[in-house]
C-alpha cells in the first residue's frame, strides 16, 4: 500500500507569527557578547564588566546567567575629549578592584592604535544599585600617555595589591611593551618618588614612527597571585579583526611583583618570553584580553572569543583554571564550547 501527503500549506498571518516566536525565542537564549571582560563578587552576586558605551555591567548568582545592572558613565568622563577629541563615549578595557569598603573601576580613553591616550577611575561604595550607596564619582585620569613623548600606551589597566600591601597597576598595549607602576595608597594617584617597570615585551623595529603601534603584538597584562608567585599573563597577536583574528593568552611568573617573569622556558616576557595558556578552536577564535579569579576556592580564567557561527561576534568565556605539577596555570579547552552564558532580563 502507497501512501501519499498533501503538501502543508501554511496561511501567511500564521508564518509570520512563528517567525516571530522563533525569534523571540533565539533572542532569550543570546551568550553574553562583552570584549575585554573583568569580574568581581560583592556579597552573592558576580558583576561583569567591560569594554563598551559608559561601561554597562552585568549581575549574576552563578556565572552563567547574566542580566544587565547599570552603566558607570551615564554619557563620558568630563575630562575625556580633552584627551581623545574624537572619544565617541567608548570606554576601553576596564578593571574593577574592591579595597577598603570601596570599588574602584579603572577604564582607558583612546584613539584607536595610537597612544593618545590616559586611563582613569570612578569609585563607588557598592555595586547594588538599588543601594543607597550606590553611585560612581570620577577621580579623574590616573595615567596619560602622548605621541612622540611617550613610547607606552596608557590602556588596558590592571590593578594588584601585592603581599607587603603595595598597590600597582599594569598596563599597556604595543609600543614599548607592558608597563608596571607603583600606585599611592588612595589607588587614584601615582606614588611618589615615581616606580616605573617594563614587565613584558615583543620586537618591535627601530625603523617604525614612534607614533605608531607597531608590530609588537602584545597587551592586556594581568597579575594574578597564586602561592609564591605572581602570574603574568597577556594577550598576544590581534585582535577586533574578524575572522582575521588570532589572539591568545600567554603566561610568565616572578616571585617579585617587579619582575623579572619567565615563562616555562626560562625565557623573560621582557626578551619575548611568554608560555602559550590558551588558543582558539574552530568553533571559538581570537581568545584574549583575560582576567583571573578565586571565587569559593576555585580558580578562574575570565577572558572574550569570537563565535565563529555568529559571524565572529565576542562572548565571554569563564573557564575553571587548574595547575600542572609544577605550578603553572592550565585550562580545558573543551570548556569553550561546554560553557554557555546567558542573558536574561
Amino acid at each position: 500500500m502507497s501512501l501519499s501527503f498533501a503538501p502543508v500549506r501554511v496561511a501567511l498571518p500564521s508564518l509570520v507569527l512563528l517567525c516571530g516566536l522563533l525569534i523571540s525565542c533565539l533572542s532569550f537564549a543570546r551568550q553574553v557578547d562583552v570584549h575585554d571582560p573583568v569580574m568581581t563578587k560583592e556579597g552573592d552576586t558576580y558583576y561583569l564588566f567591560s569594554t563598551g558605551p559608559g561601561i554597562t555591567f552585568y549581575s549574576s548568582r552563578d556565572m552563567k546567567n547574566w542580566k544587565l545592572a547599570g552603566r558607570a558613565f551615564a554619557t563620558e568622563p568630563a575630562w575625556a575629549k580633552q584627551v581623545s577629541p574624537s572619544f565617541n563615549g567608548h570606554l576601553w578595557a576596564p578593571d574593577i578592584v574592591q579595597h577598603n569598603g570601596k570599588f574602584y573601576l579603572y577604564y582607558s580613553v583612546s584613539a584607536f592604535g595610537k597612544n593618545t591616550s590616559a586611563m582613569g577611575v570612578t569609585v563607588t561604595k557598592t555595586l547594588d544599585t538599588s543601594s543607597p550607596d550606590y553611585g560612581w564619582e570620577d577621580q579623574g585620569i590616573v595615567l596619560q600617555s602622548v605621541p612622540h613623548r611617550d613610547m607606552w600606551n596608557a590602556i588596558d589597566p590592571a590593578v594588584i595589591i601585592d603581599h607587603e600591601g603595595t598597590p600597582w597597576m599594569s598596563f599597556g598595549s604595543f609600543w614599548g611593551g607592558l608597563k608596571l607602576v607603583k600606585l599611592d595608597q588612595n589607588l587614584t594617584t601615582l606614588a611618589e618618588p615615581q616606580e616605573w617597570h617594563t614587565i613584558a615585551k615583543r620586537e618591535r623595529s627601530l625603523l617604525e614612527d614612534d607614533a605608531s603601534a607597531g608590530s609588537a603584538a602584545i597587551e592586556a597584562p594581568f597579575i594574578f597571585r597564586k602561592g609564591d608567585y605572581y602570574y603574568l599573563f597577556a594577550s598576544w597577536d590581534k585582535c577586533c579583526r574578524g575572522k582575521d583574528s588570532d589572539y591568545k593568552v600567554v603566561v610568565g611568573r616572578a616571585k617579585d611583583i617587579r619582575g623579572p617573569y619567565l615563562d616555562k622556558d626560562g625565557v623573560d616576557m621582557n626578551r619575548g618570553g611568554g608560555s602559550l595558556v590558551i588558543a582558539g578552536n574552530k568553533n571559538w577564535i581570537a581568545l584574549g584580553h583575560n582576567s583571573a579569579y578565586t571565587f569559593d576556592k576555585k580558580d578562574y580564567l575570565v577572558l572574550h572569543a569570537y563565535e565563529t557561527a555568529d559571524d565572529y561576534l565576542q562572548k565571554i568565556k569563564i573557564l575553571e583554571m587548574t595547575w600542572d605539577k609544577d605550578g603553572w596555570p592550565k585550562v580545558d579547552p573543551k570548556d569553550l564550547d561546554r560553557y554557555q552564558s546567558k542573558l536574561i532580563d
